[in-house]
């Protein structure tokens, strides 16, 4: 969900100063996913560095005025970065795991599109097994509980 539910305050502010940190140390040039994890005890702890697009930001294929995918191309080939500002006040993204039992993702694609005419489904062009992640869907919108009931019921489909 973007931007993630009550994410703001201290812990918003301790993730940002962190990702900030850490992007200053690496002198990245290009887009740098730093995630992170918040404790129960309100600490941030960082799980994983990716320099590249990264899953957790496909959302923003459909959701922002630019995608980390241009974005990254704009920082290395030294060209202006674009505006990150969304779309719509909401962006939820449900990954599609496993994929169906049987057929195909593409099979799947005309039922997912009439549950949600404005849903983006995304498939990744791999094979089905449990726990994969094969595809993802983006729905984006004006209330939180809409878009994300929205999202699910598509990737419901490709179950």
């Amino acid at each position: 969900m973007a931007p993630a539910p009550r994410a703001a305050g201290r812990v918003a502010d301790l993730a940002c100063d962190i990702a900030l940190q850490v992007a200053e140390a690496i002198d990245v040039v290009g887009v740098l996913a730093v995630e992170l994890f918040e404790t129960a005890d309100d600490r941030v702890l960082v799980n994983e560095l990716a320099m590249r697009p990264h899953n957790s930001g496909h959302w923003t294929i459909d959701g922002s005025t630019t995608s980390q995918f241009e974005q990254h191309l704009r920082a290395v080939l030294d060209l202006p970065l674009g505006a990150t500002g969304s779309r719509d006040p909401w962006s939820v993204m449900v990954n599609i795991l496993g994929g169906p039992q049987t057929g195909t993702l593409a099979d799947r694609y005309p039922r997912a599109l009439a549950v949600e005419p404005v849903a983006k489904v995304h498939g990744y062009g791999k094979e089905p097994r449990p726990g994969r992640k094969v595809g993802h869907v983006t729905v984006t919108g004006t209330e939180l509980d809409d878009v994300a009931y929205r999202a699910r019921a598509v990737a419901a489909v490709f179950e």
